[in-house]
């Protein structure tokens, strides 16, 4: 139909959820963000759209609920059939969390790129099957149309070799033992926007901050990546809202040896039953905790800071020096706390807090007087895939506006 417009949708699932975004294209106006969760149990749905006309929410029967990826992706696309009838879908983008040592940046998918990515399960087993399975859900549900790859990896590969290895024999890292990082979606999304906002520190020396549920730090100079908190896996660095982050190797082996646990147990302890949520013994959920006058919630927040602290420093050293700092991601956009307590303790790097700037949330955090400029920028990695499918697809592409 000739009055039909023209969509771009970004997918990114998870273990029992998808994520998604409709886009228009090429103009990559955001028309509707939602997820489902709770696929193959009590599934739940919810949608909103960007001119507040569809504000939805939906939770299934027990017994009619979607059973995997592909039955909740067919019933999105008939869901979106029914609210954008004159959409037509035309490239869809996917997150994928592991890229492995083969991609440095997005790839349009096909079935020599979904093998290979079968090799890398492996490296991040907890994200990148679901992944797959996201993209198997979609290639069945739309046919030829263009599919594209999105790594959270990528951002961070071309980093210096010794920021990129660890201290054991040269071969591992030869066969892709290496130090990886991730969120690499979000800080591409900062590096990109930085220009916009301030272009005389967007080439400078700045570390990241992207806290959330999955936390990580990233150091960047002249807009690339040249030191990241996360390594080989999403369990390094900070603590998390239900990883560890940094840990002594020793204590896993004590974990095989003397607790005789087993990998698997190993793997859901470090990944689902630490960090915030077993330090506290509360939640995961830094908002929880921030209300909570328990002592042991308090704790949990305070390592927080102190990690988080650690890291800048390192990340500083990487750099040589610090020219901005940028606070992203749910906790670094949304935390008043943890924005404060956290650049407290900077000033030997030339910090000033503008408490009153923090408190209202505005974009600029530091004082005037502060040489490191401070900011809280919201993060949009769906904004990244979108724009990356768009430029993969062989679309007309505008120029990036936010």
């Amino acid at each position: 139909m000739s009055n039909q417009r023209q969509g771009l949708l970004t997918l990114n699932a998870g273990s029992s959820s998808i994520k998604f975004a409709l886009y228009t294209s090429p103009a990559l106006e955001q028309l509707i963000i939602g997820q489902i969760d709770g696929i193959g149990s009590t599934a739940a749905f919810k949608a909103k759209s960007s001119d507040q006309s569809i504000n939805e929410k939906y939770e299934w029967p027990a017994d009619q609920a979607p059973q995997n990826h592909s039955a909740a992706l067919q019933w999105l696309i008939d869901w979106l059939g029914k609210h954008m009838a004159d959409m037509q879908i035309k490239a869809v983008g996917h997150r994928v969390v592991h890229g492995g040592q083969y991609y440095s940046e997005p790839v349009i998918i096909n079935d020599a790129v979904l093998e290979k990515f079968e090799t890398l399960l492996s490296l991040a087993p907890l994200h990148e099957p679901h992944n797959i399975a996201g993209i198997k859900a979609a290639r069945e549900s739309f046919g030829d149309i263009p599919q594209v790859a999105c790594f959270d990896t990528a951002f961070h590969r071309n980093q210096p070799f010794i920021n990129d290895t660890f201290a054991i024999p040269r071969h591992f890292y030869e066969e892709g033992i290496r130090r990886y990082g991730f969120h690499g979606l979000s800080y591409e999304f900062i590096a990109k926007k930085l220009p916009e906002l301030y272009p005389e520190h967007a080439n400078g020396r700045v570390i990241v901050l992207h806290l959330g549920n999955g936390a990580s730090m990233a150091a960047l100079k002249e807009g690339k990546s040249i030191a990241s908190t996360m390594a080989f896996s999403a369990l390094d660095g900070l603590p998390m809202g239900t990883r560890c982050g940094d840990i002594d190797p020793g204590v896993l082996l004590y974990l095989m040896d003397h607790k005789k646990m087993s990998a698997k147990e190993i793997s859901d302890l470090l990944y689902k039953e630490s960090g915030l949520k077993g330090l506290s013994g509360i939640s995961n959920d830094m908002r929880t905790l921030e209300s909570s006058d328990a002592p042991a919630a308090k704790e949990a927040i305070e390592y927080f800071i102190s990690r988080v602290k650690r890291e800048i420093g390192s990340l500083a050293m990487a750099l040589g020096g610090l020219d901005a700092m940028v606070f992203t991601g749910g906790i670094g956009e949304n935390s008043v706390h943890i924005r404060k307590e956290v650049l407290k303790g900077c000033e030997w790097l030339g910090v000033e807090l503008d408490e009153a700037k923090n408190a209202t949330g505005q974009t600029v955090i530091s004082t005037e007087y502060s040489s490191v400029l401070c900011l809280r920028i919201p993060t949009d990695e769906e904004g990244m895939i979108a724009a990356h499918t768009l430029a993969l697809s062989n679309l007309t592409i505008p120029t990036m506006s936010s």
